[in-house]
């Protein structure tokens, strides 16, 4: 379920667009000397290109938005700040979207955390260890437009990524309201930024639509009319964990009352 994704110095080598070929074919016979120079500048320079922006988290965020990033991989990576802000309320926890085992395997390694999943697609081509989930019911594969399985306040804590940026406005109301519904601390959204995440062909033709980034207000208003709140102490707690780190966001982050 995990997207590859394509190696861009990989990329720039097949192309053909080799920096300096055309230098090293015109100097070759005139100037070993130059020629060898130049092989040494270039390699240096793509392995320069290949590990840029992989020492901290800000740099390596910003590169993958431009490519095939997901707020699902944003919550892994956020999830040691959601422990500090959220304590106690990640003891029961339950994440809906795509590529939901990943996040679950990784929620079930924290310690006193309990994770189920709910995968909004058909799961195709899944590792073993996924199947494993599915078989034992801690994720499950469901249609988040129409009601979820499971009684009011199941969980503690209902993180969503990326589900709702596929939905219409005519299902998202309703699936927002029961995602609060069966939260009884807390629902947290990640969403996806305008002008960065992109659909892919192979994205259409699995969730059946493009996804819609929404901006900031829109959600906000969104929210407001669906009679949503703000969860004001998460916000802060999570400002205040993040604030010592190297963290930045890629996805937006809404901290949301239940629903009740």
């Amino acid at each position: 379920m995990s997207r590859r994704q394509v190696s861009s110095t990989r990329r720039f080598v097949d192309s053909g667009n080799f920096p300096f070929s055309g230098a090293l074919h015109s100097k070759a016979r005139s100037s070993p000397i130059l020629s060898i120079a130049l092989v040494v500048v270039g390699a240096i320079l793509l392995i320069g290109y290949a590990y840029s922006g992989s020492g901290k988290f800000r740099g390596e965020a910003v590169s993958r938005i431009e490519g095939d990033y997901t707020c699902s991989l944003e919550v892994q990576r956020a999830i040691p700040f959601l422990k500090k802000a959220y304590g106690d309320s990640m003891h029961k926890v339950l994440h809906v979207g795509p590529d939901t085992c990943s996040v679950v395997s990784k929620l079930l390694k924290e310690e006193d955390t309990e994770a189920w999943g709910v995968e909004p697609y058909d799961i195709e081509d899944v590792e073993e260890s996924c199947k494993s989930l599915v078989g034992k019911g801690i994720v499950r594969v469901a249609d988040i437009k129409y009601p979820l399985p499971y009684k009011p306040k199941s969980f503690s804590l209902v993180i969503v990524s990326d589900a709702l940026d596929y939905l219409s406005p005519k299902y998202l109301n309703k699936t927002l309201l029961e995602l609060a519904r069966v939260a009884s601390d807390g629902l947290i959204i990640f969403a996806g930024t305008p002008g960065h995440q992109k659909a892919k062909v192979a994205e259409l033709s699995k969730f059946g639509r493009p996804a819609k980034m929404r901006s900031s207000s829109w959600w906000i208003r969104f929210f407001d009319q669906s009679s949503l709140k703000e969860n004001e102490t998460g916000v802060k707690k999570f400002e205040q964990a993040t604030s010592k780190s190297s963290y930045l966001p890629a996805c937006q982050v809404f901290h949301l009352n239940p629903y009740h």
